[in-house]
């Protein structure tokens, strides 16, 4: 198994998939063709690189992948395998071609994975593509065998990825990595020649750039991705848009974006009619667009920021304003983040001065995106600790598990009781903003991101409490229980400590293989202890 799944290779109709042995529905077809061109006319020339999120239609398939579980298990939930999406990744080139029928080449070389591994497979992508679109076939067939050799993504690791004579070099992010640790900057070179391409990040993007026109509003858009609101980003390109929705997914974290996303949508896609409907209100989702037709047909959306081309000068970009939803017009339709949304918590000035400053010192794009990241976590961090520090109450206590009872109830979670805890534990201990902080979290707990959340722990403290109670269970005395039993009541328990072992090792639990052996040797002597007519039965 490797990094990547598929590569495929479109033209209006699909020209060839590879590897030959990847099955696409037709309806995924159709949409990887639509989702692989500009939606909008575009009269530039050149090459230009963006990604799209496609639904997986006709139900699960196979992954190719054995490791899925272990794999999630270990990364950041913001980077875990998607079942049911797949990512595409798009280098596009048109040139001017008396040859073609319009008078241009227009081809699109598309990687398609599970993994949101949007730099890693783009800087693939800018090695694939042009030798690709000059030798064709025999060129992507022996990328294809090179990438086939790859390690399978182990979180924590650093992988040297080598493809046409070049070796990429990535750390693959884990589940441990302290939040907002600047990724390593040199790894271990181990001698290799040609030096490596080093990736600093498999999937960071330059978030001073992406965000460049809506700095000063960066306060409302993070609440805005927290809220799970519906967003349209409209841009001019499908580059744009897809850096902008990333960007704007990825300002959460450690916290998962937890709703429906779209970087590149298209009137061709097949769910363009359950977002342009006005019968119901719009999904949970950020979509990015690029054909003027969107206007029109969404402007019943709550949320529209409109963004021109992103260009990276030596001043403060020119700042969108905030407009009201009446003013979105057709094709005339000015920059803006078009909303009548009032934030929850101010603006943080110092942030602004320090973005401002690193401007006119001409900081690196990289060192402004670092501070920005910083920003928003420190941010996130501060809203989401007290929510932490609230759940991990509601775990019963070590001492109430017992060996020979199930183990005790996670208490529920009670808003109310969350809210009472604020005013002495609240974000205010960690973030200098000032605000309507419970009014924030009281429409949190309305959203998708706090029910994907809170789903998440609580299946993590299940866990947790089952494994408690297994090494409870290690640390009891089984001879001295049985004395005193009847048979039922011994083969329940053999019973009872065999399926908690069989979902030990499915579930993975967080219990030592120690501990593990130790309940098997357990459910041996029990077993021993029996008639031998019994033991024949059980052992069976």
């Amino acid at each position: 198994s490797n990094v990547v799944t598929r590569a495929a290779c479109l033209l209006s109709l699909l020209q060839l998939v590879y590897p030959y042995d990847f099955r696409l529905t037709e309806k995924e077809k159709t949409s990887i063709c639509y989702l692989s061109f500009p939606d909008s006319y575009s009269g530039g020339l050149g090459d230009t690189q963006f990604s799209f999120r496609l639904r997986q239609s006709g139900g699960q398939r196979a992954t190719h992948y054995e490791d899925d579980g272990e794999y999630n298990r270990e990364a950041p939930l913001t980077l875990q395998r998607e079942a049911a999406h797949y990512f595409g990744y798009v280098y596009f080139r048109q040139v001017k071609d008396s040859s073609m029928k319009r008078g241009y080449f227009q081809k699109s070389l598309v990687l398609v994975s599970r993994l949101p591994y949007v730099n890693l497979f783009q800087s693939l992508l800018q090695l694939i593509a042009p030798e690709y679109f000059d030798k064709l076939e025999p060129c992507l067939e022996a990328v294809c065998n090179e990438i086939d050799q790859w390690p399978p993504p182990v979180p924590g690791q650093t992988l040297n990825l080598p493809v046409m004579g070049v070796v990429i070099q990535v750390r693959i992010p884990s589940r441990v990595d302290k939040p907002g640790s600047s990724p390593v900057k040199q790894f271990n070179q181990e001698n290799l020649l040609p030096a490596p391409l080093v990736l600093p990040s498999i999937h960071e993007l330059d978030l001073f750039r992406c965000f460049q026109p809506v700095l000063i509003h960066i306060q409302m858009l993070w609440e805005l991705m927290l809220l799970g609101e519906p967003i349209v980003v409209m841009a001019p390109s499908p580059t744009v848009s897809s850096e902008m929705v990333l960007a704007l997914t990825s300002c959460l974290a450690p916290l998962k974006y937890c709703c429906d996303y779209r970087p590149y949508f298209t009137i061709h896609d097949s769910e363009f009619k359950e977002y342009t409907t006005r019968t119901q209100a719009p999904p949970n989702i950020v979509v990015g667009v690029t054909n003027p037709f969107f206007i029109k047909t969404l402007q019943h959306w709550p949320h529209i920021l409109r963004v021109g081309e992103l260009r990276m000068s030596g001043d403060l970009p020119k700042q969108v304003k905030v407009k009201k939803l009446n003013k979105l017009r057709t094709l005339d339709t000015k920059p803006g983040i078009y909303t009548s949304y009032k934030t929850f918590l101010h603006k943080d000035k110092a942030l602004i001065k320090r973005l401002l400053k690193g401007i006119q010192r001409k900081r690196p794009s990289e060192v402004q995106s670092a501070l920005l990241r910083r920003h928003l976590l420190e941010l996130t961090q501060s809203f989401i600790i007290p929510l932490e520090h609230y759940i991990a109450s509601l775990m019963p206590l070590q001492r109430a598990i017992t060996p020979w009872k199930n183990p005790p109830q996670i208490r529920p979670f009670r808003q109310e009781d969350f809210m009472k805890t604020l005013e002495h534990a609240g974000p205010q201990l960690t973030c200098v903003l000032k605000g309507d902080w419970l009014g924030l979290y009281r429409r949190f707990f309305k959203s998708p991101n706090f029910d994907g959340w809170y789903r998440q722990r609580h299946k993590e403290m299940t866990q947790k409490l089952e494994a408690l109670h297994l090494e409870a269970i290690c640390d009891a005395n089984i001879v001295a229980w049985m004395k005193d039993k009847s048979e039922v009541e011994i083969v329940d328990l053999v019973l009872k400590l065999r399926e908690k072992l069989v979902r030990a090792r499915c579930q993975h639990l967080p219990v030592k293989e120690e501990t593990l052996q130790r309940v098997a040797l357990y459910i041996d002597t029990v077993i021993g202890s029996l008639p031998e007519d019994l033991q024949a039965v059980l052992r069976h």
